[in-house]
């Protein structure tokens, strides 16, 4: 890939600066991207390099380079990061989350990681399954992300009427307030959920993560496909480490680590156990 300049990009752009733009977000999060994200690069990141008006993408990168601790980091990584999500997103795998539930006893509280947190739909889907499921019992859920921007809007738990038209009305009437007036065709979670969550910054591929502790059920769907072998590796690795003995590893419809690893078993559609425990 050449230089790239056209109506349309008002920036300066070419394959070197995509490559090290591949090596920084690489190096940084783990996203291995190919060659075909280059337009969607350019897209995501020029209103960065706007925003420090600056005329082409080499000075941006300079500037992250020469500086590991700039603030402007977290806006590149934000920027880059994939956020599709949806209420109930792959619904087979929270009636396997309510069934493992069922089997788990009261001594302690039922606890779930949700590792892609994201703008918030899949933990506070699983937080009704757990409200739905334990309604005498505790439960905790941690839902992080890398992306800091996703969960400050996924903390904040508003959304489009639309992102919640197909969920049934019961659920509505318990989980969700409507907006009015200025807020009218909004709806907010209501703080019953909100606060059943605990969220927080983890970067998966971080040499070493906060002291969460065990898990009964870690949710990492659809992220494994940003990682090349060796990443997607030490990231199971240590989701093993958290998982308890009989715990559950829940990963996206794409995403068979069978042929990868034999440190977890499948016990459902994308549902791993731990082998040996």
């Amino acid at each position: 890939m050449g230089r790239v300049l056209s109506p349309e990009r008002d920036l300066r752009f070419d394959g070197e600066d995509f490559r090290r733009i591949q090596a920084l977000v690489y190096r940084h999060a783990g996203i291995a991207l190919n060659d075909s994200k280059a337009n969607m690069v350019y897209a995501r990141l020029a209103r960065r390099v706007r925003a420090h008006s600056l005329e082409d993408f080499g000075s941006y990168l300079s500037r992250l380079e020469g500086n590991s601790s700039d603030p402007e980091w977290e806006y590149f990584i934000n920027a880059l990061t994939t956020n599709l999500t949806a209420f109930f997103r792959e619904a087979h795998h929270f009636d396997a989350l309510a069934e493992h539930i069922g089997q788990h006893g009261d001594a302690q509280p039922y606890r779930v990681w949700c590792a892609a947190a994201s703008t918030g739909e899949e933990p506070y889907s699983i937080a009704m399954t757990l409200l739905e499921s334990r309604a005498a019992g505790s439960f905790e859920v941690l839902a992080s992300d890398i992306d800091t921007h996703v969960l400050d809007t996924a903390a904040l738990g508003v959304y489009p009427l639309e992102r919640v038209s197909a969920l049934p009305e019961a659920k509505l009437k318990r989980y969700f307030q409507r907006g009015t007036g200025d807020k009218s065709g909004l709806v907010r979670i209501k703080s019953e959920l909100r606060e059943a969550i605990r969220f927080c910054q983890i970067n998966l591929i971080a040499s070493n993560w906060p002291q969460i502790g065990l898990f009964h059920a870690i949710f990492c769907r659809n992220v494994m496909i940003y990682f090349d072998k060796p990443t997607q590796n030490r990231i199971l690795t240590s989701l093993g480490r958290h998982l308890e003995p009989d715990g559950r590893l829940f990963l996206g419809h794409s995403e068979n680590i069978q042929l990868q690893t034999d440190a977890f078993i499948p016990c459902g559609r994308t549902i791993y156990r731990m082998a040996g425990r």
